[in-house]
């Protein structure tokens, strides 16, 4: 899907990056803020204002360029803040609060695919292909943001059920901040992105 391009194309990406990210992150917040801790809310942070999420080279410029060069896209937007002292059900809660964020991307793809495969080509040849890679970037999304490795969404879920020496490790990890970050693009990434690719090729033609 990423081959050949257009400006259309790219435009349609980066709005769907934009509206994707935003809602993405709002609901890391709401579920937090469900879940007792008001850090989100006491931030902004709990708003469509995609302003308020955007890092401009994280959410933008990186994604763009990836997938102009045709690779599997990285996304990533300004972390919504809460306090996992403040969630209910402990590590369960924090597992909840991650998780959050990819499910709804999850949700947001289906729908485009129920749109496609509704209408179909009466969509019209624009709104055809934006819906498509509207659902692309979503499934991008919960995809990349499930994988569990910190500072990653999926790790949260993992490290609920994780033993301790394992949590113990994963720690370690998160809390070489964004070192661990480039670790994993750099690194692991680079051997897991076939792997990845075809996980989302499926998802995406399947929901399709």
């Amino acid at each position: 899907m990423l081959n050949n391009l257009s400006g259309t194309d790219l435009a349609i990406i980066l709005v769907s990056i934009i509206i994707s990210m935003t809602i993405h992150e709002v609901m890391h917040g709401f579920v937090a803020h469900l879940l007792g801790d008001t850090t989100a809310k006491d931030a902004g942070r709990l708003t469509l204002n995609p302003l308020k999420h955007i890092d401009l080279y994280t959410t933008i410029i990186l994604p763009m360029v990836l997938i102009a060069l045709g690779v599997f896209p990285i996304f990533a937007a300004k972390p919504v803040p809460f306090n996992p002292d403040r969630v209910k059900h402990e590590e369960y809660g924090v597992a909840l609060v991650g998780i959050a964020g990819p499910l709804t991307n999850l949700f947001l793809a289906i729908l485009a695919g129920i749109i496609f495969r509704i209408f179909g080509i009466g969509l019209g040849e624009f709104m055809y292909n934006a819906v498509q890679l509207f659902a692309f970037v979503n499934v991008a999304f919960f995809i990349f943001n499930m994988i569990p490795f910190p500072p990653l969404d999926g790790s949260r879920l993992l490290y609920a059920f994780a033993p301790e020496p394992v949590q113990e490790v994963m720690m370690r990890i998160e809390s070489m901040g964004f070192i661990s970050v480039l670790i994993f693009i750099f690194i692991i990434f680079e051997f897991a992105s076939g792997l990845i690719t075809n996980v989302e090729q499926s998802l995406l033609n399947f929901i399709l």
